[in-house]
């Protein structure tokens, strides 16, 4: 339980649900529990109903259609299923897939198995210092022995929205797949027409103000038959991922997607007011920052990844505890530390990488929280200043 005393900047770890979305979920935990696969009986088609009305929901978010959307345990298993799904069906064609640099660690996992285990091989494209891929570099690489190319929309790091349009034009032009890893999106961009850019499309709902735990993978209707599951049983959802679909969580991502089509423009425009106001506070303490990743409004709205040199971000963090709760720019395999890939990618040193905090805002985040941080944040850098000169 979040302490109410604590300021919440991590959305971009995971967003509270929305009381709205959980509203939606409740009658689905009690009377309306009954499995959406039963097709014998009424319990079942009633809960068949609101399965199918929700993939309608959440497919409608980005231009697509119900039948197009597989439920998944959340964005995770859904690039896995993107990738190595796609590329085992295709294991003696094209054997080339791409991906960027600061695709997230499941993505990299995936292209990994592929290449050690399978024989595929797996290139990465670079991306600029604001986290920009390079398109020349891409279009250079594309060719007809290129079965996939993964790019995320959103970086979750440093909040780099990338040129989809751009990127599925070139992927399409050589006869490749696209594959989208949109996490990050519903809370950062208008996603009405991604669908018409990108043959496979990975969401998560705790990303958006739903329920953890659930997720889903836009397989566009052409190519459904080009797919291997992961998971084999009951045949579940086509054929394309067998068990059985967790009914209020499925109710739970359609209602946050909702709400993303509803709302989600003025939100915007607020939470980017606000993550700008807390980096002017900051620099109005006279501390010396440096905002990592895009300098443009190509940036998601409520991402704040910023440096502090000469300080370990992990020192910083733990001076704010339980006050502030925001994440370092390193990310951690098996408990080991490590300087985040994304921002080495960028040109970042390690020791950059490791003076980095990503602070993320909301739909909750109030103006007086920003001021509250920014002054945390101004206190917490000054004592470790005197700790330091000690």
């Amino acid at each position: 339980m979040i302490d109410s005393n604590t300021i919440y900047a991590d959305y971009q770890a995971t967003t509270p649900v929305d009381p709205r979305v959980l509203t939606e979920m409740t009658p689905f935990w009690d009377n309306s529990f009954g499995n959406p696969h039963s097709s014998d009986h009424v319990v079942g088609w009633h809960a068949e109903k609101a399965v199918q009305e929700a993939a309608s929901a959440i497919a409608s978010m980005i231009g697509s259609d119900g039948n197009e959307i597989v439920f998944t345990s959340g964005a995770t298993e859904a690039n896995n299923l993107a990738i190595l799904g796609m590329a085992r069906h295709h294991a003696n064609t094209r054997r080339r897939i791409l991906i960027s640099t600061i695709e997230h660690k499941c993505v990299l996992g995936a292209a990994r198995v592929m290449s050690s285990y399978e024989g595929f091989t797996v290139e990465t494209i670079s991306v600029d210092s604001e986290g920009f891929l390079d398109l020349d570099e891409l279009e250079e690489r594309l060719d007809d022995s290129v079965l996939l190319v993964s790019i995320m929309a959103v970086n979750n790091e440093v909040g780099t929205i990338q040129d989809i349009p751009s990127i599925s034009q070139l992927v399409r032009s050589c006869g490749a797949l696209f594959h989208c890893d949109a996490a990050q999106a519903p809370c950062a961009m208008e996603l009405e027409s991604l669908a018409t850019y990108a043959d496979l499309i990975s969401l998560s709902a705790h990303k958006m103000y739903g329920p953890q735990g659930i997720g889903a993978l836009y397989i566009g209707r052409e190519i459904h038959d080009r797919i291997e599951p992961l998971l084999y049983g009951g045949g579940q959802q086509e054929g394309l991922r067998s068990g059985t679909v967790p009914l209020p969580l499925c109710v739970g991502m359609a209602a946050a997607s909702e709400i993303i089509v509803a709302e989600g423009c003025e939100e915007r425009k607020r939470i980017a007011r606000q993550r700008d106001m807390f980096i002017a506070l900051l620099q109005e303490t006279g501390l010396t920052i440096d905002v990592n990743g895009p300098t443009s409004d190509h940036r998601h709205p409520g991402n704040a990844n910023i440096r502090f040199d000469g300080y370990d971000a992990r020192d910083i963090i733990a001076s704010l505890q339980p006050k502030l709760a925001a994440s370092t720019g390193a990310a951690c395999s098996s408990g080991i530390p490590e300087p985040s890939h994304v921002l080495r990618a960028i040109g970042l040193t390690a020791d950059q990488s490791e003076a980095s905090i990503r602070f993320s805002f909301g739909r909750f985040t109030t103006d007086d929280e920003i001021e509250q941080a920014a002054n945390l944040v101004g206190t917490a850098i000054s004592n470790l200043a005197i700790d330091h000169a000690s």
